[in-house]
């Protein structure tokens, strides 16, 4: 789901936007799988830290293009820190899912994401929402449904995390839609990055088990990936519209899906694609009628 409007873009631009949503898709997939890796072996909020800790270095390159400091000034400190907790309790959430599940059912029920943006900007944001964007949303909860199938032994509470985790990330969108109308990302970025640094931080010292070498370096890897995927992700959605570049943001399910397999030997069941599906399906739905709406 785009945070930026859609707008005319040049077929050049068309194709560098698509290039850096699978570039963000194949970062932020390999640091799902390194994640997920660490989240089994060490204490989640440890491995909170080290993701925030070294997402900093590419958000510092991204701060040094953009201006320096300057770029970090916020009119809206408070709207801020708040994006900033949301956030900081999505990725604990996703992490502990990540631990708990499979990674492509993980992925699988994030991807419900643009159903709660759309069922929460009516209230929130004020939007008005037609027939045919509600019967998508009500479409992809009933895929949501149909992959965590409550009640089931199979996932139990690690459904009901990942479910947060979606929730959660769905406000923080919409929180930082509400920014953008005053602040650009490298603000929100930044705040929500060294926040979860902060926070995480205060907590580790009673968490702390010692890495490994081999760990340290996937620690480090999975903040390098998931700070350089942020950014690529947002700068696809600044080169083209979101109608062009949102479906190869799904790729991501075939990609934890694979890395699942090869690593795990993980294999979705049938559930899980069939509400996959759904959720995919409407969800390219949502952002087919909101390019519509906006003229697109």
């Amino acid at each position: 789901m785009s945070l930026v409007l859609p707008r005319p873009a040049s077929a050049h631009q068309n194709g560098a936007g698509i290039a850096s949503m699978l570039l963000a898709v194949l970062l932020y997939g390999v640091m799902d799988a390194l994640i997920k890796y660490q989240a089994e072996r060490y204490p989640v909020i440890e491995v909170v830290f080290f993701r925030s800790l070294f997402a900093l270095l590419p958000l510092g390159v991204l701060i040094l293009r953009g201006g320096g400091w300057k770029a970090l000034a916020t009119r809206q400190p408070r709207l801020q820190a708040a994006r900033a907790v949301i956030g900081f309790v999505s990725v604990v959430c996703f992490f502990e899912a990540f631990a708990l599940m499979p990674l492509a059912d993980v992925v699988a029920i994030g991807f419900a994401a643009p159903l709660f943006i759309t069922a929460l900007s009516v209230p929130l944001l004020g939007e008005q929402v037609g027939w045919r964007r509600w019967s998508a949303v009500l479409a992809g909860f009933a895929g949501v449904l149909i992959m965590v199938r409550p009640g089931s032994s199979l996932f139990g509470a690690a459904a009901g995390i990942a479910l947060l985790a979606t929730l959660s990330y769905a406000l923080s969108i919409i929180t930082i839609r509400r920014l953008s109308a005053t602040d650009g990302n490298a603000p929100t970025v930044a705040s929500f990055t060294c926040l979860s640094v902060l926070i995480s931080g205060l907590v580790l010292p009673f968490y702390w088990v010692m890495p490994t070498p081999a760990d340290w370096l996937m620690l480090i890897a999975a903040g390098v990936l998931g700070g350089a995927g942020q950014i690529a992700f947002t700068r696809a959605f600044a080169l083209a519209p979101p109608v062009i570049v949102a479906p190869f943001d799904y790729a991501n399910m075939l990609l934890a899906t694979v890395l699942g397999f090869l690593v795990w030997g993980d294999v979705p069941t049938l559930p899980v694609f069939v509400g996959a599906a759904i959720v995919i399906a409407s969800g390219l739905y949502i952002v087919y009628r909101e390019a519509i709406r906006r003229g697109a």
